[in-house]
């Protein structure tokens, strides 16, 4: 006969007092003891934890975050095809700075900058174009104010003026994005805005003028603002300065912010005057990472010629191994947005970027016209600018009074997974209230035909429970609903009635 096992001589892996193993050889994720243990926040642990640990509750942190191809906030690429992903990858250890040991990622830079030289019709073409990559337009927008401000030094001492007891300053729209802000802060340059109003959200050419003397570095214009994808009047504003010289003698360069238009224009309104074609365009900053179709990393600087760029600017080093010269406010940045910029521009061409930006609009259209077809929404986007439909809400079709607005639909619409921003226009202008779907590479027609049936159905929850009809308005006191209106939040939920009657 077998023996009778004596189970209580059978070997202990754990003390009585454990709660979870001794060792971890199960190798399971979620039997590890990491996983019912607080994550590190803000000490760094003394042990570490296996890579599959380390690894899953990073992700469980991430769950909640939103889909970025369903966030209809942000110009920034949210999809690229496998190959390029696998050069990026295969580029995540190259250090961009070391043009020693990584040359040819400095050719490929090099070739970039020259491909949007001879896009934007610059006078120093192929091999002596002058530009560089930037982290991202505001990395570019604050390299090529600099360079405006030294070149605006070197006027005043070749003019016997003593620049250090002046004070610069840079005439731009309100529509700006915040990176000029921290230019002009930054760099101590006096921000000299031209105000917005309603129904005028661009910088105008007649708006300049006046603003401008001699301690005028630039006029800072925009090719696509960040608020309603308009583009301002390029070529009204250089022809106002042109006239302003002939009157004063004051010559004023221009810079052009085309972080959203620069890669838009040249293959959507090819007959926009809007680049180096003007005489009075001394440099252009473009996104690689919006419309360029890279993703987030990438900025370009692109300068007029040799003469535009500002000597000053340019540092030289040679601990690398070789003289290496740098036109960057950072060092070290990775080389895989440079190289994916570059395989965009070989993969596509013009034609590429051509029908991918036709498509856009094509989807733009689409959206807006079911926009204006719901009798809701009234559009404060052109149709030439950025692929985007700002739009805000107007008077009810059916008379309700909205208990409303662009925000609460904002919030709704989160429930369905959309990130639609709600915003207000920028000064004097902020009593307009908007949202914004920007339209990318990645948004199909069928993929927005489902943002469309879920703005209806928002709207409809909306008026059927934060709106007053015709007929209740009639019941009701206007000054009681007077004040409900003036009671924030609109959306809060009353406290039961105690004689409710009904199934709760």
């Amino acid at each position: 006969p077998l023996p009778i096992m004596n189970l209580s001589k059978r070997a202990r892996t754990t003390s009585p007092g454990d709660t979870a193993p001794a060792d971890d050889t199960l190798q399971y994720t979620f039997a590890s003891r990491q996983t019912a243990s607080a994550i590190p926040k803000y000490v760094i642990p003394n042990n570490g934890e296996p890579a599959a640990v380390a690894a899953q509750l990073i992700r469980d942190e991430r769950m909640l975050d939103r889909n970025p191809r369903m966030n209809l906030a942000s110009f920034v690429t949210t999809w690229m095809e496998p190959e390029c992903e696998a050069l990026i990858k295969e580029a995540l250890n190259v250090n961009f700075v070391d043009m020693e040991q990584y040359p040819s990622c400095t050719e490929i830079q090099n070739r970039c900058v020259a491909i949007l030289a001879d896009l934007y019709h610059a006078e120093d073409l192929g091999a002596k174009a002058v530009g560089t990559g930037a982290i991202g337009s505001s990395e570019a927008i604050m390299l090529c104010t600099l360079s405006m401000k030294m070149k605006w030094q070197q006027r005043m001492r070749a003019a016997g003026k003593d620049p250090s007891g002046l004070k610069p300053n840079l005439i731009m729209g309100h529509n700006v994005q915040v990176c000029w802000e921290k230019a002009t802060r930054y760099f101590e340059i006096e921000d000299r805005f031209v105000h917005l109003e309603e129904g005028k959200y661009t910088l105008t050419p007649a708006d300049v003028a006046p603003l401008v003397d001699e301690n005028t570095i630039g006029v800072a214009v925009i090719l696509g603002s960040t608020y309603n994808g308009e583009f301002d009047d390029i070529a009204g504003v250089a022809k106002e300065l042109d006239a302003l010289q002939e009157r004063t003698g004051l010559d004023v360069p221009m810079h052009v912010d085309a972080a959203s238009g620069g890669f838009i224009a040249p293959f959507s309104y090819p007959d926009l005057v809007w680049d180096f074609k003007i005489p009075r365009v001394v440099s252009i900053n473009v996104s690689g990472h919006k419309y360029g179709l890279v993703y987030p990393g990438l900025g370009w600087a692109i300068w007029r010629n040799a003469e535009a760029l500002a000597e000053s600017l340019v540092f030289h080093t040679n601990y690398l191994g070789s003289d290496q010269p740098s036109i960057t406010l950072n060092f070290s940045k990775g080389a895989s947005a440079i190289i994916a910029q570059y395989y965009m521009l070989v993969r596509l061409g013009r034609d590429g970027y051509t029908r991918i930006m036709a498509n856009l609009r094509i989807v733009a259209d689409h959206f807006e016209q079911a926009l204006v077809r719901m009798g809701h929404f009234k559009i404060l986007s052109k149709k030439v600018g950025v692929p985007l439909v700002a739009f805000s809400l107007t008077d009810h079709p059916l008379g309700h009074k909205r208990m409303y607005d662009e925000f609460q639909l904002s919030d709704k619409l989160k429930e369905s997974g959309w990130v639609l921003p709600a915003y207000t226009m920028a000064p004097n202008a902020e009593h307009v209230k908007l949202l914004r779907a920007v339209i990318r590479e990645d948004m199909s027609r069928a993929l927005m035909d489902h943002l469309i049936d879920d703005i209806k159905r928002a709207i409809e929850y909306l008026d059927h429970h934060l709106s007053i009809t015709p007929k209740q308005l009639q019941e009701y006191e206007a000054d009681v609903i007077e004040g409900l209106v003036k009671k924030p939040p609109f959306g809060r939920r009353l406290a039961p009635s105690k004689s409710f009657k009904g199934v709760c």
